[in-house]
């Protein structure tokens, strides 16, 4: 695990040099061991490592043989031995034992098609001295982040924005359009980032810069392909995948730990890894403390587990430095937990497995149709779904906003997703964002237009797999993976996702619908493939998230008190009707009114904006609560 940043110029090499190190020692945080970098007329590359495998020898930049072609990287590719098995059949000379060279010759031999061959989580750059063009990818899922912008002549490509701003040519300006459907989705839902013309890379990617001209390609989608499977022979091909893939993911010249809370995900990893070291975090109130129960359950499979309780002050005094490590605003209450989660185990290992991905591939959210704990209602949809598309639509589109019991969840599961359904996350009514905002930022793509765009692409698949694959190319890489890098890294920690992975993906794509979701369960088949390691409390367990006592702190003094001071901050005008958000504030402290989510997501906006562009980006540090 590693960070890349770079840039391609004609600046000279001295200038080069200097601002190459600047971004370099930005993200130091994600690669504390060593660093590396190459310059040349065209280019600057430079690499922070986080030391996993060859320790000694996977240095990097890495050259091919006659030193034309260098590569960066940032990841881990799990099936890169049998690549470099035919590499070197084919005649490539290796200088290290490290998965980056596999890249660099297998780059050589396969060109593009490399990509279509490995497995893993990467973000990469090659550099081609020759032919003075620039090659790189971001992996199927979008695990690894990688962010690029073209200003004033130079393209500048990074793991994370923030080395953007030591570079002299970039000019800091606030994307005006990416706030109001920031206000819906709690993160940023654009392809261009808060930062106006940065964008990232998106999952399933590459690009091609060469003479100041940028080709982006997608190499990789999902491709639904459901089959007739019976329920054992799908759950038997989850499970041995499952395990194959945490063997996969468990190969490491460290030791490799691994995340565990009360839900069956993270439960079934560290069951399968079984690690010397698990880690847990919760919160004083026992309603939002998951460590109690991950403790149990690692007794009872006798595993070490290793947890701490996060305070609300420490919460607090943390936030902007968290929000600093996003480089965007992400207003999921996870990252709270998370961060002090990744802090925890860095204490002790280098890399620790976790649970992202399955409610993605194996339908685990209760908005993809769960909105009943009614036996009856469940079994009465499932049986209406079996009606023809058209019948189903017109009854489904009848039920909205009728009100009886079951109604929300006999609509869900036949309306149309396109009609109901934009994500894990809906924070503010798009009309109601507007009224929040002042007039500069009310414009921007519509939360339709945004999501119509995914939809499009599958049409023909199942209303649950349409959900999963908005989920897969929204929710998933912008949000939930976003923060697990970005997070981890913050305490130079690799963490890494077993159930996100190409052929457990494979798997997914095979699993007859009626499987993913019915009247017993979200994630039936995962679930059933989970029983085979777990005890029935926990793989039957509803789905939590990270329990974060928002609620209880918003309505505690101390912490109103801090929030209210930001709301009162005289830059706040500039993006919100002010009196309407202290009145917001004011009314959920009160107890008139529950308005926690979006008191906490414009909290986040307003906290990340004084970092970046009140403070100018400068690494927050950490103040302790003190508030009369």
């Amino acid at each position: 695990m590693c960070g890349i940043v770079g840039f391609v110029d004609r600046s000279n090499t001295t200038q080069k040099e200097q601002v190459i190190k600047e971004m370099m020692d930005t993200i130091v945080h994600r690669g504390p061991n060593s660093s590396g970098q190459f310059i040349d007329e065209g280019v600057a590359l430079g690499f922070r490592r986080l030391s996993i495998i060859d320790l000694e020898g996977g240095s990097q930049p890495i050259y091919n043989e006659d030193e034309t072609k260098i590569i960066t990287f940032n990841g881990e590719i799990y099936n890169y031995q049998s690549i470099r098995e035919d590499l070197i059949a084919k005649g490539h000379i290796f200088r290290t034992h490290a998965d980056t060279e596999v890249l660099l010759h297998g780059y050589e031999e396969y060109g593009v098609d490399l990509l279509q061959k490995i497995r893993g989580m990467f973000a990469f750059v090659i550099w081609d001295t020759e032919k003075q063009e620039l090659f790189g990818a971001r992996d199927h899922f979008g695990i690894k982040p990688l962010y690029y912008t073209q200003m004033n002549g130079t393209f500048m490509y990074g793991s994370e924005i923030k080395s953007f701003l030591k570079h002299p040519n970039f000019v800091k300006e606030l994307n005006k359009e990416a706030l109001k459907p920031y206000m819906t989705f709690q993160y940023s839902a654009l392809d261009e980032t808060f930062f106006k013309n940065v964008y990232r890379i998106k999952e399933g990617h590459y690009f091609i810069y060469k003479d100041g001209k940028l080709k982006i390609e997608q190499y990789w989608d999902v491709n639904e392909k459901e089959t007739g499977l019976t329920l054992e022979e799908t759950v038997d091909l989850i499970d041995k995948t499952v395990i194959s893939s945490v063997e996969a993911h468990r190969i490491a010249d460290v030791e490799v730990g691994s995340f565990l809370s009360s839900g069956v995900d993270s439960s079934y990893v560290t069951a399968v890894l079984r690690p010397e070291h698990s880690y847990s975090i919760g919160f004083g109130d026992k309603t939002y403390n998951e460590s109690v129960e991950a403790k149990k359950l690692a007794e009872l499979i006798d595993l070490n587990n290793t947890s701490r309780v996060v305070t609300g002050d420490e919460a607090f005094d943390y936030f902007p430095l968290i929000q600093y490590h996003l480089d965007e605003p992400d207003s999921n209450p996870s990252c709270v937990p998370l961060y002090f989660l990744a802090e925890l185990a860095s204490r002790d290992v280098r890399v620790a497995l976790s649970g992202e991905g399955a409610d993605e591939l194996f339908a685990g959210y209760q908005a993809y149709g769960m909105n009943t704990n009614s036996k009856m209602v469940k079994v009465v949809a499932e049986g209406l779904k079996k009606l023809p598309k058209d019948m189903r639509y017109k009854i489904g589109r009848g039920l909205k906003g009728k009100s009886f019991r079951g109604a929300l969840h006999l609509y869900t599961s036949l309306a149309p997703a396109e009609d109901f359904f934009i994500g894990q996350a809906k924070v503010f009514e798009e009309e109601e964002a507007v009224d929040y905002l002042q007039p500069t930022y009310q414009s921007s793509p519509s939360v339709k237009d945004i999501v119509q765009v995914h939809y499009d692409q599958v049409q023909d698949m199942s209303e649950i797999k349409k959900m999963q694959y908005l989920d897969m190319h929204q929710w998933m890489p912008k949000d939930i993976l976003l923060k697990a890098d970005k997070l981890s890294m913050a305490s130079s920690l690799e963490v890494r996702v077993p159930l996100l992975d190409k052929e457990l993906m494979k798997v997914s794509e095979q699993v007859p619908t009626k499987y993913l979701i019915n009247a017993e369960n979200t994630k039936y088949a995962f679930r059933q493939a989970a029983a085979r390691h777990l005890p029935e409390e926990w793989y039957n367990r509803e789905k939590l998230g990270f329990p974060v006592p928002i609620k209880d702190w918003l309505r505690e003094e101390k912490y109103y008190k801090i929030i209210r001071n930001l709301f009162e901050q005289e830059f706040v005008k500039e993006f919100f009707d002010q009196e309407r958000i202290l009145k917001l504030l004011d009314d959920n402290f009160e107890g008139t009114a529950d308005g926690r989510r979006k008191i906490w997501t414009i909290y986040t906006f307003l906290t990340w904006y004084q970092v970046y562009f009140v403070n100018n980006g400068e690494k927050p540090v950490p103040v302790p609560t003190n508030v009369a």
